[in-house]
C-alpha cells in the first residue's frame, strides 16, 4: 500500500486527524502527509484542511472488506466462489484476471479494487476509477467451449446487474446494448467482457462490472457523457459498498455456471424490457463504418436488431457505438 493509500485508511472515518498524528501513525514527515492529502484531492476526493485540527474527508468511506461480501452470498455463489482478492489500488481488475488466466487460474477467482490505475471501457475508453467511492469488479471463468459459449453473455451481465441496483431501490434503470447501465438516460455502470480461447475448443472470459456509487464530481470532470451514481439517486438510503458486491456476486456467479446451458434466453426478456433504445431511430458505429436504422431489440444470441429500408438486419459486438438519432 503506497503512501497516498495509508493516509486514505486513515481518514476513512471522517473525522479530523492533525498532520502530526497522521506522521507519527504512519511513520511519515508532516510533508509526506500534505503531499498524499493533495494526491487524495487530485484524485476527485473531497480532503479539508483546518489550521488547528488537521485533515478529514468530506464524507466517511466504507472500506471493501472479504468477509461483510462473502456474508451476502447464498450457498449457491458462495460455493462458486473460489477465490475473492481486494486491492487498494491495480491498474485493472480486467487486466489482473486476464493475467492470472493465462498462468492458469481457476474459474470463480473475484477481484476488487478501490482504485483502478487504469480502469477500462470499451472501445478503449478510461473507465474513472477515483479511490472508494465505486465498486470495480471483475470475475475470471472457464468453458470447456470455445468463445461461441459467450454469445450474449454481455447482455445477461447486464441484466442481474440491473436487477442488483434495482433490489436496492433505484427506479428508472435501463440497459443500451451491449453493456451500458443508464438511470434516468445517464449512465450508472457499463460491463466489459474480454475473453480467450479458439472457436470449438477450450475458452476463458472475464467479466468487469464498474458501477458508480459515489462519484465525486471533482474527479470527474472530464467525463465525455451525462453520467449519475447511486448517492445521487439514493441518499441517504445509498446501500453499502460491500453489500453491492456481494449481491452482484450472488447474480453473477450462478449465471456463470449455468450460461453453456441456458444461453441468454432466461434473460433475454428482462433483457428486452429494460432496453433504453426500443424503436428509436439510432445509428451505430462500426469502426470507420456508421450504420442508420430503427432499433427492433435483440435477437436469440444477443445481436442488435436493425431495421433498414423495410428489411431486419443483424449486428453484432466488438468495437462498436450505439446513439440514439435526435
Amino acid at each position: 500500500m503506497d503512501t497516498q493509500q495509508r493516509v486514505l485508511a486513515c481518514l476513512a472515518d471522517g473525522r479530523f486527524h492533525s498532520g502530526e498524528a497522521l506522521a507519527r501513525r504512519l511513520g511519515l514527515s508532516r510533508a509526506a502527509i500534505w503531499k498524499a492529502t493533495k494526491g487524495l484531492a487530485a484524485a476527485g476526493l473531497e480532503v479539508h484542511a483546518v489550521r488547528g485540527r488537521g485533515y478529514r474527508l468530506a464524507t466517511v468511506l466504507e472500506p471493501l472488506d472479504a468477509g461483510r461480501i462473502r456474508a451476502e452470498l447464498g450457498g449457491a455463489a458462495a460455493a462458486l466462489l473460489d477465490r475473492l482478492e481486494i486491492h487498494q489500488e491495480i491498474d485493472s481488475t480486467n487486466r489482473h484476471l486476464l493475467a492470472r488466466a493465462v498462468e492458469g487460474g481457476g474459474p470463480g477467482w473475484a477481484c476488487l479494487a478501490e482504485s483502478q490505475r487504469d480502469g477500462r471501457g470499451r472501445r478503449g475508453r478510461r473507465w474513472h476509477s477515483p479511490p472508494g467511492r465505486n465498486i470495480y469488479l471483475s470475475v475470471l471463468w472457464r468453458y470447456a467451449q470455445g468463445p461461441e459459449t459467450l454469445a450474449g453473455l454481455s447482455l445477461a451481465v447486464g441484466v442481474i446487474t440491473a436487477e442488483a441496483v434495482a433490489a436496492a431501490g433505484v427506479d428508472g434503470l435501463a440497459l443500451k446494448w451491449p453493456n451500458d447501465l443508464l438511470c434516468r438516460e445517464r449512465k450508472l455502470g457499463g460491463v466489459l467482457l474480454e475473453s480467450g480461447g479458439e472457436s470449438g475448443s477450450s475458452c476463458h472470459v472475464v467479466v468487469g462490472i464498474g458501477l458508480n456509487v459515489g462519484m465525486p464530481a471533482a474527479g470527474s470532470a472530464d467525463i465525455d457523457q451525462p453520467w449519475c451514481d447511486l448517492a445521487a439517486e439514493l441518499g441517504p438510503r445509498t446501500p453499502s459498498r460491500n453489500r453491492l458486491a456481494g449481491q452482484l456476486l450472488d447474480r453473477l456467479l450462478p449465471l456463470l455456471a449455468s450460461y453453456p446451458t441456458t444461453g441468454l434466453a432466461p434473460y433475454r426478456d428482462g433483457w428486452q424490457a429494460l432496453d433504453a433504445l426500443a424503436g428509436n431511430q439510432v445509428r451505430l458505429q462500426l469502426g470507420a463504418r456508421e450504420v442508420c436504422g430503427r432499433h427492433r431489440g435483440i435477437d436469440r444470441d444477443g445481436a442488435l436488431l436493425l431495421e433498414r429500408d423495410g428489411r431486419v438486419q443483424r449486428y453484432h459486438g466488438g468495437e462498436v457505438s450505439l446513439r440514439r438519432v435526435e
